[in-house]
């Protein structure tokens, strides 16, 4: 069983769905012994960094995600998911994450040129949505079969600067060029939704189902 993690943030009935849809038992729980108990776990959301931290410690999670992570089990971060893995966020002030990797979640700045403009001193929209490519700096299980300038969709505001450059599965270009995944051991957590992001976003949950029955794809 995957557990798709509750702290009442995120599409988390359209990420239970689409592990489904790869054959995967996902549930969506606020359990501590579920999460223990799961094979697998997702960390999905949206919205603000501070809010995150604190449902999570509201309903005793912080602990169990920890846990989750350092005993082994193939751990998943979506989107925000990605973002609190990291030591602090600048959204609304500082605030600290859970330091799973250290570094920093920073907005976009403000005054980034638009080069497909037509308009001289266009700028990029932020929030950063809609599709965008993924440049591969490494090969994570989660990525397996996926070629580099494949296509994902993204919607956020804040991007992560990790310090151990060794972490990062992938870059995306929006102005300028940001981290996009992470991955080390059994953890692999991305700022782009694969359960938005159709064949290809499926596929990546294909693998990670894989990594969580020890079966790979062919």
């Amino acid at each position: 069983m995957i557990a798709v993690i509750d702290y009442g943030m995120g599409n988390l009935r359209s990420v239970q769905k689409a592990l489904e849809r790869v054959g995967q038992d996902a549930r969506i729980t606020r359990s501590a012994v579920e999460i223990a108990d799961a094979a697998g776990v997702v960390l999905p959301g949206v919205g603000a960094f501070r809010d995150c931290m604190h449902n999570l410690d509201r309903l005793g999670l912080l602990g169990p995600i920890r846990q989750a992570i350092g005993s082994g089990k193939p751990f998943l971060g979506i989107c925000l998911g990605l973002q609190v893995l990291f030591t602090v966020s600048e959204e609304f002030g500082v605030c600290e994450g859970l330091g799973v990797f250290a570094g920093r979640v920073v907005r976009f700045p403000a005054d980034l040129p638009d080069p497909a403009a037509q308009t001289a001193g266009a700028r990029l929209k932020v929030p950063h949505m809609g599709w965008n490519r993924i440049e591969k700096r490494s090969e994570p299980a989660a990525l397996a079969g996926i070629a580099t300038g494949a296509y994902f969709y993204f919607v956020h505001s804040y991007y992560v600067q990790p310090e151990d450059p060794a972490i990062i599965a992938t870059t995306t270009d929006y102005g300028l060029e940001f981290v996009s995944s992470v991955a080390r051991d059994n953890l692999f957590a991305c700022q782009f939704h694969p359960e938005k992001s159709q064949r290809v976003g499926l596929e990546l949950l294909r693998n990670f189902g894989g990594m969580v029955t020890g079966k790979r794809a062919a």
